[in-house]
């Protein structure tokens, strides 16, 4: 029964249904470079000129710029019956290449990656398992070995890790005063990205990457780290080998790859090695309370369904999590973006 005042109406599910059409608006321009091309030019370019630049069709062209301009990712201006086109401020900031913090790579990673899996959601409900094998043909028993199933999707992954932290880091790194901790190991760090965040922050910590041998190696060879060797990286699978010892153990975006009983053989081997009065920093993005919301969590918790064994959690979950292991004095705080953090300490 609907409540009153509700209005049957076809909008908002039209809106629903389109969503995938917007998606796919984004991918596309990001991957002809669209944006690129329209940040390096000195003025407005019409279609024909974008169009001859990419090596588009100007037909395509025209269609993809005036469908961006709806999406207020272009200004369009319109002088002698000729549009013009060039980047908003939002486009200019996440969707140009050359820019410190753009999602360029993100974006092309869920388009040629995640957005595959999800074409296999009604599946995934079904089985209760991630759909690399019915999305890609591989296997997924040992879970990473699917997803950096190629030294191509490992660096695109990577640098998608890279884009995110590069929006998300600072907040989620100061939303604890951290300068207790000098020697930070930050466990499954991959690219050193939010390494890079942490020694920023706090000119007086360390911090040691840990992550599996193809990760180190690949960051070794792709990513720069100009920080006057506060980072090092050391090679290890956080489930079976020694960890490095330290202060504080970061886990971002980490535990939501697996399953509680994954979860708490980690936080148990963390809790180990971690130092008396040490701590670990959980970094996720956190439901509500009762697991309803916020809509962007949800779905990344679906998108953890299609893609890994795990799930998003609230903060009591988490806290039971490491309550469970050990820790104590459990703190949550979450941020102005789409991540949170979980501070607990031995």
């Amino acid at each position: 029964m609907s409540c009153a005042g509700e209005q049957a109406t076809p909008r908002l599910l039209d809106g629903y249904t389109q969503g995938f059409m917007v998606s796919q608006v984004l991918f596309a321009a990001c991957e002809l470079g669209v944006f690129d091309v329209l940040a390096e030019a000195r003025e407005p370019l019409g279609a024909d000129a974008v169009a001859a630049r990419l090596g588009s069709s100007p037909r395509g062209t025209e269609l993809l710029l005036d469908t961006c301009a709806s999406l207020r990712l272009l200004h369009v201006e319109t002088g002698g019956g000729k549009a013009l086109y060039k980047n908003t401020e939002l486009s200019s900031t996440y969707l140009v290449r050359s820019s410190p913090r753009s999602q360029q790579n993100m974006l092309l990673y869920l388009a040629r990656t995640t957005y595959l899996c999800w074409a296999h959601l009604a599946q995934a409900v079904r089985e209760g398992k991630n759909q690399y094998l019915n999305a890609f043909g591989v296997p997924s028993e040992e879970l990473f070995t699917a997803i950096y199933r190629s030294e191509e999707e490992r660096l695109q992954f990577m640098r998608a890790l890279q884009d995110i932290w590069s929006v998300q880091g600072s907040s989620v790194m100061a939303a604890f005063d951290l300068s207790p901790f000098p020697v930070v190991c930050d466990l499954g760090g991959c690219s050193g990205a939010l390494a890079k965040e942490c020694v920023s922050l706090y000119p007086g910590c360390r911090v040691t990457v840990f992550d599996v041998p193809e990760v180190v190696g690949t960051a070794k060879d792709h990513f720069l780290f100009p920080e006057g060797g506060r980072i090092s990286f050391r090679e290890g699978d956080f489930f079976k080998d020694p960890l490095p010892e330290a202060d504080l153990y970061i886990l971002a975006r980490v535990l939501h790859d697996w399953t509680d009983e994954k979860c708490s053989q980690l936080l148990l081997r963390v809790h180990q090695t971690c130092k008396s009065g040490g701590g670990v920093l959980v970094i996720e993005s956190l439901l509500d309370a009762d697991g309803r919301g916020p809509l962007t969590t949800q779905l990344f918790s679906l998108n953890m369904l299609v893609q890994t064994e795990g799930r998003e959690r609230t903060p009591a979950q988490y806290h039971a999590l490491l309550a469970a292991a050990g820790f104590r004095d459990v703190r949550c705080k979450r941020t102005q973006g789409v991540y949170g953090a979980v501070l607990a300490r031995k």
